[in-house]
């Protein structure tokens, strides 16, 4: 391609090809507004490269957020590069947190999900059954932990003593992963509402462009049928 072929952004002032830039009647009005503010001169004509308009796109939609909720938190930031750049936002929250997880973290997740079954209170509860049982009886051999049973109790304070913690981790891991599934589910709905609404904007902009040419088309028509009639005595 030569260089004559080559077109020039109107923002960068870059000598560009065809392919990478846009007209002015493409871009959307708020869009084109911002651009004119910046660069009086901009209009009909003129054209605009893709990294400069993905910049300018950002700002437009920062300004909109920022007239919607009059702030923008670090995840909307997140979501608007992510539509500068073309890039997805949607990550897999679980996956992030397990590759992190060391060998103590599965082992607190296997203690919680043991220690909240069925399997582990009927386990128990057979136990604890067959201790008091020997103790009392004293069948098999002579009661090493008579009646109050102190070291039955010692050896279920240690055992919640233990669990709780290890519990908690768990729990706290688990609220990590419920917060993370929740940020990128605002993520995804975020990016997915911006990117509705510029599709709108885009729409009505072609709509509204179309109608313009259609009544510019009618009423040259109706200028080149008042030619042919010719003056009417």
């Amino acid at each position: 391609m030569t260089q004559a072929t080559h077109r020039t952004c109107h923002v960068c002032r870059r000598h560009l090809p065809p392919h990478s830039l846009r007209p002015w009647i493409s871009v959307r009005p708020g869009v084109s507004a911002l651009i004119a503010r910046d660069h009086a001169d901009w209009g009909d004509g003129k054209f605009i490269c893709s990294d400069d308009l993905a910049g300018y796109r950002r700002r437009y939609v920062e300004n909109m957020l920022e007239d919607e909720r009059g702030e923008i938190s670090a995840l909307d930031r997140q979501v608007l590069s992510s539509l500068q750049n073309n890039e997805i936002v949607s990550v897999d929250p679980a996956g992030l947190i397990d590759e992190h997880m060391t060998i103590g973290d599965r082992a607190a997740d296997k203690v919680a999900q043991f220690g909240g079954s069925w399997t582990f209170i009927l386990s128990f509860a057979v136990v604890l059954v067959i201790w008091m049982m020997l103790n009392v009886t004293g069948l098999l051999f002579a009661a090493f932990d008579p009646y109050p049973f102190i070291l039955l109790n010692l050896v279920l304070s240690c055992i919640a003593a233990i669990q709780a913690p290890v519990i908690m981790m768990s729990q706290r891991r688990q609220e990590t992963k419920d917060r993370l599934r929740a940020e990128n589910d605002y993520k995804v709905n975020l990016k997915a509402e911006l990117e509705i609404r510029q599709l709108h904007e885009k729409i009505d902009h072609q709509l509204a462009h179309q109608w313009e040419r259609l009544a510019e088309m009618q009423q040259l028509q109706i200028e080149l049928l008042e030619e042919r009639l010719g003056p009417r005595n």
